[in-house]
């Protein structure tokens, strides 16, 4: 997934005068294209994590849910935690790199108190489990969503229920997909490829289509090239949608945040989407970063955007070192920015062992009464012998849960 697949992968000051005059007048510049470009500066006010606390009760939930050994069929773990509410109340939860089948114990064959899995349990590249009223009820047949090619495969990321067509009645599900290749070092996570739209039926879940909106096979450095779907934000009939680049693959990078809007009910035409260009949304352009320096401010390649009032709140693991365990915000009253920050870092509860935590995404779905409900994916930290540590301990590869407070920053 994002940041991980099966293993973790993380992720000037202006001078006076003439230098001071051409800031304020580019800062101008870019406030003239805000309401073309979302946000309201009229609502927007600076904001941080006040505070956190572990959800223990959703932590609980997909514990029960993923040792369930009544079925060998079912979700057991994974990773790039995405959710979104379908009409009818359940909750889709969409996942990459998953583990299906039988969990055992404890103790398991170590004499370890920890519930496990047969060493060569399968791993699948995407799947989808139903949630109603806040409890765990089905795995969908998975992977949902089949290998494009061999030695290509698809990892979902965010969701949203829209018209099937702009003014319609007839809803679907529409997911954004990440194409992957596989590769050589440093692509050991695979080759970013391709950004794709599934359509999902209602109320059955039944996969329609898969479109591509923007193919990356012809941009020729990886590093530069840019997926999108990591989470998306509605607004005012649009959908906001944010990607990243993996900057340097096998390492810790400082990625680059792009932006693209979309119409409600156009999702999945490529012919719809508007890139940010760097002063304007632009239709077929190349996307322009919208955060990120490469140094001390970016993302992981997968985040999480939410909007609080008139302000985004951008989520993700930190840059340099503490990325491997602390969770940076920043926050901008667009989404094309400008972003500040990052604001002050929290380190979320970590199982003991070599272990990082990676992917933070928000779940509106699940929050409520001032809260904010963000999960992040913990996988051992080292790929050799990674499988094995997954399977002798089958918490290490489940999401946890947290509850935020969004406050105002001083």
């Amino acid at each position: 997934m994002p940041d991980a697949s099966g293993a973790l992968r993380a992720r000037q000051r202006t001078g006076t005068g003439i230098g001071l005059l051409l800031v304020l007048v580019l800062g101008a510049a870019l406030l003239i294209a805000l309401p073309d470009g979302g946000g309201s500066d009229d609502a927007c006010r600076a904001l941080t994590v006040g505070s956190w606390k572990a959800d223990a009760g959703l932590d609980a939930e997909f514990a029960r849910y993923g040792d369930d050994p009544s079925r060998t069929d079912d979700w057991t773990g994974g990773d790039g935690t995405h959710s979104v509410r379908l009409p009818d109340g359940r909750v889709l939860w969409l996942f990459s790199d998953t583990y299906l089948g039988r969990v055992y114990g404890p103790p398991n064959p170590h004499g370890e108190s920890y519930a496990w899995r047969d060493a060569g349990t399968p791993l699948v590249r995407n799947s989808a489990v139903l949630m109603r009223q806040g409890r765990l009820e089905t795995t969908l047949p998975a992977p949902l969503f089949a290998d494009p090619a061999p030695g290509e495969w698809r990892w979902p990321v965010a969701a949203r229920v829209e018209p099937r067509s702009p003014g319609s009645s007839e809803q679907v599900v529409r997911v954004l997909l990440w194409v992957r290749t596989a590769g050589r070092s440093p692509w050991i996570y695979g080759v970013p490829t391709a950004t794709e739209v599934a359509t999902l039926s209602l109320p059955g879940l039944r996969l329609e289509s898969v479109v591509e909106v923007l193919g990356q096979q012809l941009v020729p450095d990886p590093s530069r090239r840019v997926l999108f779907g990591t989470t998306l934000v509605e607004e005012d009939g649009w959908t906001y949608v944010f990607g990243g680049d993996d900057g340097r693959a096998a390492s810790r990078p400082v990625s680059h945040v792009y932006a693209a809007r979309v119409p409600e009910g156009r999702l999945a035409d490529p012919g719809a989407w508007q890139y940010w260009s760097g002063s304007a949304w632009v239709p077929g352009a190349r996307p322009r970063p919208v955060l990120g320096d490469g140094r001390r401010t970016g993302v992981g390649s997968a985040f999480s955007v939410v909007r609080e009032g008139g302000t985004y709140v951008l989520f993700t693991m930190a840059a340099g070192p503490e990325g491997l365990t602390s969770v940076a915000s920043y926050w901008a009253c667009s989404p094309a920015g400008p972003w500040h920050g990052p604001g002050k870092e929290f380190a979320p509860p970590l199982p003991p062992g070599q272990v990082a935590a990676y992917n933070p995404q928000a779940h509106p779905v699940l929050s409520g009464d001032g809260r904010l409900v963000l999960s992040y994916d913990v996988n051992w930290l080292e790929t050799t012998g990674a499988a094995d540590r997954l399977s002798r301990n089958v918490s290490l590869y489940r999401p946890r849960f947290l509850s935020l407070r969004l406050a105002a920053t001083r």
